[in-house]
């Protein structure tokens, strides 16, 4: 039985990775997780300098999921080399580093430095605020997107994935976008823009106002929308948003995904990554699916 996907001519052993900013770079989790069993890691947001992120409080339970205003809090690219790129090189995982940056210039910087690293692709985090755009997501615009992606195509050595946003009007639009750049993989989707208010105290419950928004209640908005890019564009998608269940990522694999990241139910149960590799591998054996490809996108 084959469980292994190709993308971007990088072999994973399964279509299972973790969602970047839920798994850190996997050091906490190795406590619970065996990471050789996971298709990749894909690690937390990491820019050219430390960020500090954003006030706290940042982190807010909702009803079918949370809202989260880290900020992309990290160490920078010089302590995360140092210490998580060389925690990760002891397992037989593929890993994929998540970039951030406020400038084109600061992802470039970032991408440079890991050129002869041993990150095996880059997911460019694209929702982060552009400085010189007045903060507007460089996901956000078609045209960002499109000069963000060719830029770093065209200095990186490792092949790149593009996060986009699911906060546009159309997001096959992004895709086309990212893909006419040169993008090798896309993963979505992010998190959708959402608010909390408490209504005792008649404040916002993020110090922040806003937070982003994952958790189980965005999985029918995430399939909707991998479904539509997979019908859009060639290269591969990574998609993720809500995952739970081996049941759920088999619905991303069927709209079109070549792969699926589990995300926010890590902090619910820090065993998800590995029950929903196991889990897609019984329904294989129960459906007499040889190869995992047989199912990628086979809802049309």
């Amino acid at each position: 039985m084959k469980t292994s996907v190709n993308i971007a001519g990088v072999e994973f052993k399964n279509p299972v990775m973790t969602g970047s900013g839920t798994f850190g770079s996997g050091m906490e989790y190795s406590e619970f997780v065996d990471l050789n069993r996971l298709g990749a890691v894909v690690t937390k947001g990491v820019a050219n300098v430390p960020w500090p992120g954003n006030p706290t409080p940042r982190v807010a339970e909702v009803y079918g999921g949370m809202l989260n205003a880290i900020g992309l809090q990290n160490p920078g690219i010089d302590v995360f080399m140092e210490r998580d790129l060389e925690f990760l090189k002891q397992f037989d995982t593929k890993v994929i580093v998540n970039v951030c940056g406020k400038s084109v210039e600061d992802y470039i910087e970032v991408v440079e430095k890991l050129s002869d690293s041993n990150a095996d692709m880059l997911e460019i985090n694209v929702s982060c605020p552009n400085v010189k755009e007045g903060a507007i997501a460089f996901g956000q615009k078609a045209d960002a997107l499109y000069d963000i992606t060719s830029r770093i195509k065209k200095v990186a050595k490792q092949p790149i994935i593009m996060k986009l946003s699911p906060n546009v009007t159309d997001i096959t639009e992004m895709a086309r976008a990212a893909e006419a750049a040169g993008a090798d993989a896309l993963s979505m989707i992010n998190t959708l823009t959402g608010v909390k208010i408490d209504i005792e105290r008649r404040k916002f419950v993020l110090a922040n106002k806003t937070g982003g928004m994952s958790g189980p209640a965005l999985k029918p908005i995430a399939v909707r929308m991998v479904w539509q890019c997979a019908n859009a564009v060639q290269i591969p998608i990574i998609g993720m948003g809500g995952i739970a269940t081996a049941e759920d990522a088999i619905e991303f694999l069927m709209a079109g995904a070549t792969a699926v990241a589990v995300g926010a139910m890590n902090f619910i149960n820090p065993y998800t990554t590995v029950e929903v590799a196991d889990g897609i591998e019984k329904y294989m054996e129960r459906h007499g699916i040889e190869d995992i490809n047989e199912i990628i996108g086979c809802v049309k």
